[in-house]
């Protein structure tokens, strides 16, 4: 049996009640005159105490980085300096946070708040002076708001948003989602910088934003940039993220009513960007012909009849885990969920029957796709260089998402129920939600009615064991040199 180990450090308890004890560490001595900090957490409960020892013990340690930093500055627009505001400051709020109130500069206190409350923080402050009865700097600088709030820089701001505010966003991705979540808003906020450069994100201005705006707009005229014309919705894109920046900062500092620079600001798209789906013939006839992927290692080649037959994307087909394939069912079926990795939607957690190519590839992987566990753009590339290749898109709007469109269209002609159609595809149902959107029997047969028949000489080769010749396993999203005939 494993016990877990409490760490009681700075924790002492008098009767019942426990209170934080600390000596200043020698090295502080010189910049912090209390010799020990003794202070009542005013509770008996172990796991409160922790918790707000946790806080203090933070907020100490930050106001003496701060305080140093202070001291050793190498100028008033020094990069030091600039920590040392921000430490502060992020210590007054954690201090004031561990005693019950929430940190206001004292500026907006004066100004809204109320009688009652300054009252309260004044008698606090007063509590915590101990008998000389002189108060503590740091304990009335926290709870009487006496820090000024520092400028904090646009890529501050962006770090601080990583590992303090986006918590919720982060928490369930794999490490591969996150790197591609944190990839897109790095480079939004790098663009606003490139741009407008690293000023004091309280200090941007609607005026800023527009200049930013008049950059995007050059750069989506035709003949102004070497990488051809930005899309609007390119350019949506990351003024949304510097406007979710603008607002998540500062609802997490408690201004929430702060006008943002960047509201009410996007483009028009006027151009039609539906992805257009294959035709049942040209699956038939082009794609489903025996010896066509014999070049391909296994891995790919199975993934390509699974998509055909599931309407899945790209990313839950090649993250599947073993357990998530029931081929041992009654009806094999795959099961598509969260597992150390983020779903795109809540709705797209499902299980699909398996009929025609989709289950004969499924026998012949039955631990799924292990190369490429969370590598779904690496096979999207490969498997687009493949296509390229071989001719396999009718026109150049087709691309492998078209197989999902095409398993959609293929649903809608036989008449498959509208329900049903947006349960198997991972959609978002506007319909009042009842049932179980019926037993998967039900739901095979109705995948039967789109069956593509097939010869089963195209799983010629396919042992079930992946071939792995050529197998590129690095991280990379450019195509790996999987196709010996592309090669």
């Amino acid at each position: 049996m494993r016990y877990r180990v409490v760490d009681f450090s700075f924790l002492i308890k008098r009767g019942r009640v426990w209170w934080y004890d600390r000596r200043v560490p020698k090295r502080y001595t010189h910049l912090d005159t209390r010799a020990r900090i003794r202070q009542s957490l005013e509770t008996a409960l172990e796991s409160e105490a922790l918790v707000l020892r946790d806080r203090l013990a933070s907020a100490d340690d930050e106001y003496w980085t701060a305080l140093a930093l202070a001291e050793n500055r190498g100028g008033p627009d020094s990069e030091r300096q600039s920590q040392a505001a921000l430490l502060r400051y992020r210590s007054a709020r954690t201090r004031a946070l561990a005693a019950g109130f929430d940190y206001r500069p004292v500026e907006a206190l004066a100004r809204e708040g109320e009688a009652s409350e300054i009252v309260d923080r004044l008698l606090e402050v007063r509590d915590r002076s101990g008998p000389s009865e002189v108060p503590k700097p740091c304990d009335a600088e926290a709870i009487l708001g006496g820090v000024e709030a520092p400028g904090v820089t646009t890529s501050q701001a962006f770090e601080i948003y990583l590992n303090e505010i986006a918590f919720d966003e982060q928490k369930n991705k794999s490490p591969k989602q996150r790197y591609s979540w944190e990839k897109t808003k790095r480079t939004s906020i790098n663009y606003f910088i490139e741009v407008i450069g690293d000023v004091a994100i309280e200090e941007i201005s609607r005026g800023m934003a527009l200049s930013y705006r008049s950059w995007w707009i050059e750069r989506m005229i035709p003949g102004k940039s070497d990488q051809g014309p930005a899309k609007p919705n390119t350019a949506n894109r990351h003024i949304g993220n510097m406007r979710k920046l603008y607002e998540d900062y500062f609802v997490h500092i408690g201004n929430e009513d702060r006008l943002n620079p960047f509201r009410k600001m996007f483009f028009k798209d006027d151009q039609e960007t539906k992805v257009p789906p294959f035709e049942d013939q040209w699956v038939r006839d082009r794609i489903l012909r025996p010896g066509l992927f014999d070049a391909l290692n296994d891995e790919l080649r199975l993934m390509i009849y699974v998509l055909i037959e599931t309407g899945a994307r790209i990313s839950e087909i090649c993250n599947l885990q073993p357990e998530q394939i029931r081929l041992d069912s009654e009806i094999p079926h795959i099961e598509i969920k969260a597992i150390d990795r983020e779903l795109k939607t809540v709705t797209s957690k499902r299980e699909i029957p398996l009929v025609g190519v989709a289950l004969e590839g499924m026998r012949a992987a039955p631990n799924g796709f292990p190369k490429y566990r969370d590598k779904g753009e690496l096979v999207s590339a490969n498997l687009m260089k493949a296509f390229r290749f071989r001719e396999l898109f009718p026109t150049t709007d087709h691309v492998i998402y078209s197989f999902r469109h095409a398993f959609e269209d293929r649903m809608l002609e036989a008449g498959i129920d509208y329900g049903m159609r947006c349960y198997l595809m991972g959609h978002k149902n506007d319909r009042p939600d009842y049932g179980t959107k019926g037993s998967l029997g039900y739901r095979r047969d109705q995948l039967m009615k789109i069956l593509h028949p097939f010869d089963p000489a195209i799983f010629t080769g396919c042992d079930g064991e992946h071939a792995s010749s050529g197998l590129v396993t690095s991280g990379t999203t450019k195509a790996d040199p999987v196709d010996q005939h592309a090669a």
